[in-house]
């Protein structure tokens, strides 16, 4: 049962909606619905349903009115009468006013591209004016209140929209909705910043000028600040597209701020100082010895300034110094990439091309880039934007010598904390205790070595211990350091603190003892309760308990999402005494969980696939509700998943490659993929075992594959299925030859693609009930296609849409629907391909498939242009564009870029077309097909031209691709060649 107040009043019962047709039952029915769930006085009814016009028998004809909507509902008990008057029962979910509110409400809590999703979804319940045709005092104010939120929520989407990058998209429904509602601030900002960032500054400025007029002549008033402001931010050409344009929020990565922060002061003034120079400089570099207090440091500092980057902040842990390898500056340039916007092949291989890419993406932003516990300057000097309007901030214990002399960074040298700044830390940690006993104070601190980490375990142990002294804590510190070996760092005497590690690790429980101790063994740089319960193999709440007493006593950091990490101190010293333990077991019950819980999300991922994956011995430890929680969870595990892979068994590694390649494809996590495919071969061969080494060999093939190089994944493909034939595995065997055609249609060879992809069908046809073999017949339908035969292709994508439908196999459901739009477009049935293309679109936003989105997106610009819909095709095409070259999808941005060439042919902006179908020329390892269409749409741009020679020169071209693909442009291209006759070219 559903209520409808957000346009006519109506009710839906299962599929039939019903509009209330008389007045009195819908202001009946309205204002029922205005109190739901409360009783509604006789007398309240009444007035409403007749107002002044009083009549002796209203009880009577109420009743009459009150049985004619009861005949509207699923249960007649829903409207009762009790002795306050008569009641409506329904749930909140029942009316769509209150889904309407839920939904603009939670959209607040959302990243931009999920907001635009719930913010549609909410406008989309709107059916018109709000109780259309009712018009009583008792229903006045609520519709009122709604039509204010519905334009809340379409300035909050207009808002998220423009921070997913769709400037151009939102200009005529701003424009339209600012004329409706003039006097509406907010309206005019938005419009305005979505015309200067779309290129028309002079337009974002006339907006202002307008808005201006119409308030000081309705209101007497000039615009408010915010809107004034903006206008001065237009004139100054300082309106930026935001970094994270794409993904919606600007970044903001830096780690909690720290609690109780003491001293520093010269320090936290220096770095104020070198923002307010001029011209500012824009590096500094805080080193100094472990546990001295850099992070603690350069995170404060962070805080206290990040309002004066309004482009966010980027943070990474270079992992310099501890148990773990550095981080590269590959990898530590990657994850900023993608903190920017940028996903898969968008991200370069090359480290220098990373560089790059990453100081264009944050050139003139004022962005703050901390980059943490550095080992070299080497690591650091990749990860430096090459603009003044930004800051980065690096700590180390190395001295980043080569930073300070070439890039001219300012280095300051932190030293232990003074003795009053100690005493100070302590006092603020301890209270009373530390006034009570001065000395005792002093003694701790410098048997703390004044550094800010010991001094904060020592806290903590003595509020463990409130019976004891100060003085005598201090006296037994003393008294082991003169018995434990000091922990000597780099030759630097201050770093002797095993002693006070030891004095906080006496004190803890044996549960949590073994609990820090395994910390030690864990191969990851953070971990999560369900992960350390699976080494010690007790319970979760156990495990937390345990946990949190070495939070308290600050020998574990607690990370946001719940998640836990040692200092890199502690986990040395908890590795070395995890050494007296058997500690094979835990790390065994930790890979089983990894790689059981991987698989659990993979099963959730890409159900489709779940017989391919490994079999795995242990139950996985977390479950996953849906799509975005397990993908989630690989995210948030990535790191660790890979490190497990190093302290395996080579059936491990393969194993988890087996289990992560799809994710790793989706995600876009090109590096990774190579990195842990090629460790999944070594691993294979070493075993001798044909089986693995033939999914080691079909995964590596894939990352190869995105990687840019066909020619090796394709001798991979070939051995890989000649090893399936060995083993038997027909299933993985058709899936091979799939991507063995794939790797021809790349290189322009459609035969021998499409006799691949009908040998995968054959194949999969003799194994009969897979659901794996629709990304195949999506594959043979797409080709058919363009070959031209559209009768079986449209067929063959059907039989696929339904295959992938039955599978759970989302991707290629879209797939398939993108397909069906294919043929539609080239078979000019137009409205059926937006139909079928706008399908597509919302099932990848629904599951995350960024490039399919993209692919949707231009074959929506496609429909839409071959409509006659010149303006709203160049918006979906602009957005097609944008997505492909975030995503680095070189294929879906050629043809995108076709398309709006070809819509630059249809608006007569000859130089435009050009300029775009040369861009696809200039695309490396490009498609042949949409090579040959850039060539066939410069010849015509040249013939529309009168520059009759140069046109036939690129038709000869083009038609020599298609020719040689055996498409049936080629017939045009003859039909061009032969009935068009040299002649002059005009002037342009």
């Amino acid at each position: 049962m559903e209520f409808r107040v957000l346009g006519p009043v109506a009710v839906r019962l299962g599929e039939q909606v019903q509009v209330v047709t008389g007045r009195l039952q819908r202001t009946l029915l309205g204002v029922l619905l205005s109190r739901v769930n409360q009783p509604v006085p006789v007398d309240a009814l009444t007035d409403a349903l007749w107002g002044g016009n009083p009549d002796p028998r209203a009880a009577q004809k109420l009743q009459l009115h009150v049985h004619r909507v009861r005949a509207l509902l699923d249960d007649p008990d829903r409207l009762s009468f009790g002795n306050s008057g008569y009641r409506l029962r329904a749930a909140p979910e029942e009316i769509d006013a209150e889904r309407f509110r839920v939904l603009a409400d939670e959209a607040a809590n959302l990243e931009p591209h999920r907001a635009v999703k719930a913010l549609r979804a909410a406008l989309g319940l709107w059916q018109g004016v709000p109780f259309a045709g009712v018009d009583v005092p008792a229903l006045n104010d609520w519709a009122r209140q709604l039509t204010e939120r519905r334009l809340t929520a379409c300035e909050a989407l207009y808002q998220a929209e423009l921070a997913c990058g769709l400037h151009e998209a939102v200009i005529d429904e701003l424009t339209e909705l600012t004329a409706e509602h003039p006097l509406r601030e907010r309206l005019h900002g938005l419009l305005m910043t979505a015309l200067y960032r779309a290129g028309r500054q002079s337009d974002a400025l006339a907006v202002y000028r307008r808005a201006r007029d119409i308030m000081v002549a309705e209101l007497g008033l000039e615009p408010g600040p915010e809107l004034r402001e903006l206008h001065q931010r237009v004139l100054g050409g300082d309106l930026r597209e935001p970094v994270a344009a794409v993904h919606g929020d600007l970044p903001a990565q830096l780690p909690a701020d720290v609690r109780g922060f003491t001293g520093r002061d010269a320090e936290l003034s220096e770095l104020d100082g070198m923002l307010a120079t001029e011209p500012p400089m824009v590096i500094a570099a805080v080193a100094g010895t472990p546990g001295v207090g850099k992070t603690a440091l350069a995170v404060h500092w962070a805080h206290r300034v990040r309002d004066r980057f309004p482009d966010g902040q980027l943070y990474v842990d270079l992992r310099g110094y501890g148990p773990d390898e550095p981080l590269s500056a590959a990898d530590a340039l990657a994850g900023f990439l993608r903190a920017l916007g940028l996903d898969g092949a968008a991200i370069p291989d090359d480290l220098a091309e990373r560089a790059a890419r990453f100081r264009s993406l944050v050139d003139q932003r004022r962005l703050l880039v901390l980059l943490d516990n550095a080992r070299s300057v080497d690591q650091v000097r990749p990860l430096l934007p090459g603009s003044a309007t930004g800051f980065t901030l690096v700590t180390s214990r190395d001295s980043l010598a080569g930073l300070v002399a070439r890039e001219g960074a300012h280095r300051i040298g932190l030293n232990r904390l003074p003795i009053a700044d100690a005493v100070r830390l302590l006092h603020g940690l301890l209270g009373a205790r530390a006034e009570a006993e001065p000395a005792a104070v002093g003694t701790l601190v410098e048997r703390c070595a004044r550094l800010p980490l010991t001094l904060r375990i020592a806290a903590e142990l003595v509020r463990s211990r409130p019976g004891r002294a100060i003085g005598e804590l201090a006296g037994e510190l003393a008294s082991q350091q003169d018995t434990l070996d000091l922990l000597d760092i780099d030759g630097d005497p201050y770093t002797a603190v095993r002693a006070v590690f030891s004095w906080s690790y006496r004190r803890l429980d044996p549960a949590a003892a073994r609990v820090f101790r395994l910390l030690g063994v864990h191969p990851g740089h953070d971990v999560d309760v369900t992960a350390v319960a699976a080494m010690t193999g007790t319970g979760r709440q156990e495990t937390r308990r345990a946990l949190a007493a070495l939070v308290r006593a600050h020998l574990v950091d607690q990370a946001p999402g719940g998640r836990y990490r040692p200092h890199d101190l502690l986990r040395v010293y908890a590795a070395e005494l995890a050494e007296a333990d058997d500690t094979a077991a835990p790390l065994t019950r930790l890979l089983d969980h990894y790689l059981a819980t991987a698989c659990a999300a993979m099963d959730v991922i890409a159900p489709h696939e779940r017989a391919r994956r490994p079999v795995v011995t242990a139950a996985a430890t977390r479950t996953f509700d849906d799509y975005q929680a397990a993908f989630g969870w690989l995210d948030t595990e990535r790191a660790n998943l890979f490190a497990a892979t190093l302290h395996a068994a080579p059936a491990y590694v393969v194993g988890m490659s087996d289990a992560l390649w799809r994710y790793l494809h989706l995600g876009g996590y090109d590096d990774d993929a190579l990195t842990l495919h090629t460790r999944a071969l070594v691993a294979a061969e070493s075993l001798g075992d044909a089986a693995m080494e033939a999914n080691a060999r079909r995964t590596l093939a894939n990352a190869t594959f995105r990687a840019g190089h066909v020619p090796p994944a394709l001798a991979h493909l070939q051995r890989a299925r000649e090893l399936y034939q060995q083993v038997g595995d027909r299933s993985l065997e058709a899936a091979a030859w799939n991507n063995i055609g794939i790797m021809h249609w790349r290189q322009g060879d459609l035969a021998k693609a499409i006799g691949c992809f009908r040998h995968t069908e054959r194949l999969y046809t003799e194994i009969g009930g897979t659901g794996l073999r629709a990304p195949a017949m999506n594959n043979l339908a797409r080709l058919l296609c363009m070959l031209g035969q559209y009768d079986e292709a449209y067929e063959q994508f059907e039989r696929g849409l339904e295959n992938a439908r039955a599978s759970g196999n989302r991707a290629s459901v879209t797939s398939a629907l993108c397909g069906l739009a294919r043929v539609h477009l080239a078979t000019a049935n137009h409205s059926e391909a937006l139909g079928r293309a706008t399908t597509a679109l919302t099932t990848a936003q629904d599951t995350g498939y960024r490039v399919l989105a993209g692919t949707a997106t231009r074959l929506i610009g496609a429909a839409h242009r071959g409509l006659g819909e010149h303006e709203t095709a160049v918006r979906h095409l602009d957005a097609a564009i944008r997505i492909a070259r975030m995503v680095g999808e070189p294929d879906d941005l050629m043809a995108a870029l076709n398309e709006r060439a070809a819509a630059h042919v249809d608006a007569g902006e000859w130089d435009a077309a050009l300029g775009l179908h040369r861009e696809v020329l200039a695309t490396e390892d490009g498609n042949r097909d949409e090579l040959a269409h850039a060539l066939a749409g410069i010849g015509d741009v040249h013939a529309a031209l009168g520059d009759d020679d140069a046109a036939r020169e690129r038709w000869r071209r083009a038609a020599a691709i298609y020719r040689e693909m055996g498409m049936p442009q080629a017939d045009d291209m003859a039909v061009r060649l032969l009935t068009t006759r040299p002649r002059p070219a005009r002037s342009v």
